[in-house]
């Protein structure tokens, strides 16, 4: 059942990504006003959620890596609680994929690129 509901998440997730980039796509009303200060051409509203899209990919991909890290770590804790330092590690490097996140979402937001 849980399969089923993740299945479904993903086709919803495709499916809003898919009509995203279409509506982007064949708007040409978006792109009609030229910014002189962003030689990108996007609008705010487009740069808010290209930002917004970024941080949420990286939280999501946070939260699957740790979701299986964290449950084998405590197993391994139970058995070995000399291994907290190393399981501890392997816990905290899934928190780059946020902050990578995070710093092209506030790139995209202030126009830097």
């Amino acid at each position: 059942m849980k399969r089923f509901y993740r299945s479904k998440l993903s086709i919803i997730a495709i499916l809003a990504a898919i009509s995203l980039t279409t509506i982007t796509l064949t708007s040409t009303s978006v792109f009609a006003q030229e910014n002189e200060t962003s030689n990108s051409g996007l609008t705010k509203p487009l740069l808010a959620i290209a930002a917004a899209i970024a941080i949420a990919g990286g939280l999501i991909g946070t939260g699957n890596a740790q979701q299986g890290i964290g449950a084998a770590g405590m197993g391994i804790i139970a058995e070995k609680p000399e291994k907290f330092g190393q399981v501890l590690f392997f816990f905290v490097i899934p928190e780059t994929l946020w902050i990578i996140g995070f710093v092209l979402g506030i790139i995209l937001l202030l126009g830097i690129l």
